[in-house]
């Protein structure tokens, strides 16, 4: 989760914070209020719109390495397996092209859902939660089985997954809040001067950190909830379930 989870999202706030226009954007209008749009303001948004999507979809990529690394190394401990981190890797770099496009799909359709008034977006995000874990150890249907898994036990899943979303919306949204109140501490331009750049970087890196605990705490809860149903669905066992992540 450090390797694959908090320092890729570190390393994409530092890009977006280095290509972010909006110091120079207000400087511009703070000088001449009258002026129109910045000079190369087509060009800027877009570069900016294309660093933040490239980047979003690569780091999700090797998040997505992390999540199928980290499903391995749980369930290998479950039997009583060794689990190096280098052997996790290789598994999560074998999975991750099928996770990820998995996962940008339930991305996609939870986004709709919140462009239909909020709740359908809410309740595509708990329907789909165990989506990657079924990927990851069934490899067929993820979407049908997450809803189906879903609504079989409706009242203890939605419990589960209320409380796993709760701790992660808190996990990250308090060290957001930190980087935000610290990076602005440092002024509208802090890559104007080198002591305001490593400020800035050291911020980012441990708002970063302090959200690993969520990142931990959703790979964990959701994986354990998919292997509890699995259990309330029929016989199985840590070393059946380590059989089909192969």
């Amino acid at each position: 989760m450090l390797l694959t989870q908090v320092l890729p999202a570190a390393v994409l706030s530092v890009i977006s914070l280095g290509v972010d226009p909006s110091p120079g954007w207000e400087a511009q209008a703070e000088m001449d209020p009258a002026a129109g749009l910045p000079d190369n303001f087509a060009v800027t948004l877009a570069t900016l719109v294309a660093v933040l999507v490239g980047g979003s979809l690569l780091i999700g990529l090797v998040q997505a390495v992390g999540w199928a690394a980290g499903s391995w190394v749980i369930t290998q401990q479950a039997t009583g397996r060794p689990a190096s981190l280098d052997a996790a890797l290789r598994y999560g770099l074998r999975r991750a092209l099928g996770l990820w496009g998995w996962t940008l799909l339930v991305s996609v359709l939870i986004g709709i859902g919140f462009c239909f008034c909020v709740l359908p977006g809410i309740y595509l995000a708990f329907a789909l939660s165990l989506a990657g874990p079924v990927y990851l150890f069934e490899r067929q249907n993820p979407i049908g089985r997450s809803f189906g898994m879903f609504h079989a036990r409706l009242g203890l899943l939605l419990g589960r997954v209320a409380v796993v979303g709760g701790a992660v919306i808190v996990g990250t949204v308090v060290p957001g809040f930190l980087e935000s109140v610290g990076t602005g501490a440092l002024g509208t331009d802090p890559f104007a001067s080198p002591g305001a750049a490593v400020g800035v970087v050291a911020v980012i890196g441990v708002a970063a950190l302090l959200a690993l605990p969520a990142h931990l705490v959703q790979l964990i809860g959701l994986l354990v909830t998919y292997t509890e149903q699995r259990a309330h669905e029929g016989p199985v066992n840590s070393a059946g379930l380590a059989a089909e992540l192969g």
